[in-house]
């Protein structure tokens, strides 16, 4: 009878415990095997997470906290950039295309930035993979929107459905832009990056909510401090007239004397005027017409050699306070704060296989006491003390295999089956690849220590001798 057929048998007999170690192991790989994937999946969707962006540039703060709101859309900006250092910095030689954002409200939760074409136009994930709409067209006006795909499917929105937004970052607001409602013109396709939890507006849009909303306070009601200054008010009407009054009367001496004035040099005033008028107008278009305020911008440069020295020019900028990043670096600066957290999900899955086989080991060695009997006579009968180490140790083997292989089926089965929950609840795609050399390897680590310890019970059984197997103790 061969050795595997013997500890068939004996599993038999031992249903129970030969069952419990094998789901203590099965628990505690699948386990490891799951922290594993989600490490690897977290990391490489952390890099992917931006692709092709040589720089972002934001108001002067740390490389870190510029990468999370600008890219990850956790935390907030510092301060606005100016519209002019922008362009300025746009327009520098070997910069190919930028990226404008503004940030600063929230919807149901979920942040808004404001952008521009561009966006759609040279955003890059996953290495190279573009955005691509899954149904409707990109936002062309101020009052449009682009959903991400998780906004749109948590929210239940649809193409023609209203958005309104709310002013600051918080989950909840009591300000709301109500009397700037926008309506959803596309829905992203799924990219499992946080473009999927986002609110695309335009610059304009997002320019024009707000100067709506200051504009519109106080003659719809929306201002949530009106009943503190209505005590005030009396005082501020009663100053506001006054104040009306005398520049009222002002305007009417400055009127006279305009008209005195301009009866002397009616002919040359009314040419200097359209001239004036002309050029206020065009100033005024150019200064308003594309000045937006911005939180920061990507750039995509001609040569990725010269990111140093434009990251270094930009640092430098001597119009305002820049902070230009290279995002790889700053991933991984980022990395090495949550490192910590990450040996320590690696160690606890690690001590946890190691609890799976230590209850292996347990149910082996109280097994030797009972089975000193059978193991005697299967000496009497011939066989040879390395029969009976190879069954101890086969015994071990067969469960530490068993573990693996149902630790490894339950975790796939419960990614595969999850995939859907855990793209949506943490906008992360995990790619069930069984080939991963980690994977392989954490496999491989497991069965050589399942193996150790099985030669423990092996071993000491192997020592009992024929005499003592078959002596009577009481």
């Amino acid at each position: 009878m061969s050795v595997a057929v013997l500890a068939l048998k004996s599993f038999r007999n031992r249903k129970l415990s030969v069952g419990l170690a094998i789901a203590s192991i099965t628990l505690s790989v699948a386990l490891l095997l799951g922290v594993e994937i989600l490490r690897n999946e977290a990391k490489s969707s952390f890099a992917s997470t931006v692709s092709g962006t040589d720089l972002i540039v934001g108001a002067r703060s740390g490389s870190v906290n510029l990468l999370l709101y600008s890219v990850f859309r956790i935390g907030n900006p510092t301060n606005n950039i100016d519209w002019h250092s922008y362009a300025e910095i746009s327009s520098l030689p070997g910069v190919k295309w930028s990226i404008p954002l503004s940030m600063g409200d929230t919807h149901a939760g979920f942040r808004v930035v404001g952008t521009d074409g561009n966006y759609f136009e040279h955003y890059r994930y996953a290495r190279d993979r573009s955005l691509a709409l899954q149904q409707g067209e990109w936002f062309e006006h101020e009052d449009e929107t682009v959903l991400g795909a998780e906004v749109a499917a948590s929210l239940g929105y649809g193409l023609g459905d209203p958005v309104v937004i709310a002013h600051g970052a918080g989950d909840e607001s009591f300000i709301t832009h109500d009397d700037a409602p926008f309506r959803v013109v596309g829905i992203l396709a799924a990219t499992g990056t946080p473009v999927d939890r986002t609110v695309h507006v335009s610059l304009e849009g997002f320019d024009h909510m707000h100067e709506a909303f200051q504009q519109g306070d106080d003659e719809h009601g929306h201002d949530p401090l009106a009943a503190l200054t209505a005590a005030v008010k009396p005082a501020a009407e009663e100053g506001h007239a006054e104040h009306k009054e005398h520049a009222e009367h002002d305007e009417h001496g400055k009127h006279a004397e305009h008209e005195e004035h301009a009866a002397d040099e009616e002919h040359d005033e009314h040419a200097e005027h359209e001239a004036h008028s002309e050029q206020d107008e065009h100033e005024e278009h150019a200064e308003h017409g594309d000045e937006y305020a911005i939180s920061a911008f990507m750039l995509g440069l001609e040569s990725r050699a010269a990111a140093i020295g434009l990251q270094r020019r930009i640092n430098q900028f001597e119009e305002e306070p820049l902070s230009a990043i290279l995002p790889g670096v700053a991933l991984l600066e980022l990395w090495e704060i949550v490192g910590l957290v990450e040996d320590t999900l690696l160690a606890i899955s690690v001590f946890v296989v190691i609890v799976g086989l230590s209850s292996m080991l347990i149910v082996l060695m109280t097994s030797i006491n009972e089975r000193r009997r059978e193991m005697a006579i299967l000496r009497a009968m011939g066989a040879r003390p390395g029969h009976v180490f190879g069954l101890i140790l086969g015994e071990a083997i067969a469960i530490t295999l068993a573990g693996i292989g149902l630790g490894v089926l339950l975790v796939y089965t419960l990614f595969l089956l999850g995939q859907d929950w855990i793209a949506r609840s943490f906008g992360l795609f995990v790619e069930l690849n069984l080939l991963t050399p980690s994977l392989v390897y954490v496999v491989i680590a497991v069965a050589l220590l399942g193996c150790l310890i099985g030669l423990i019970p092996g071993i000491r059984m192997y020592r009992y001798s024929l005499v003592d197997g078959m002596t009577v103790r009481v």
